[in-house]
């Protein structure tokens, strides 16, 4: 019950934001081709959705990851 209400709240402070499966197939693509596999394909998938909604602040714990992916949006991308 705990889990639901969490997600229930969640919800009613955040926009879901969701790839096309052609986003997703893009995103994956272009990682793989600079050699980019593992969990960091998480973190590509994350930056493809601020990207599409063109989000002026991206928070992260894992700044290397996300500036190495997306050196074009550093200057937005920030620790909590």
């Amino acid at each position: 019950m705990a889990a639901a209400h969490v997600v229930e709240q969640t919800n009613t402070l955040f926009t879901l934001i969701s790839l096309t499966t052609n986003e997703v197939v893009r995103t994956i693509q272009a990682a793989s081709e600079q050699h980019i596999a593992g969990p960091m394909i998480y973190d590509a998938l994350i930056l493809a959705c601020a990207r599409k909604v063109k989000a002026d602040r991206i928070y992260t714990h894992n700044l290397k990851h996300f500036r190495q992916l997306a050196p074009d949006l550093t200057a937005s991308i920030m620790a909590p």
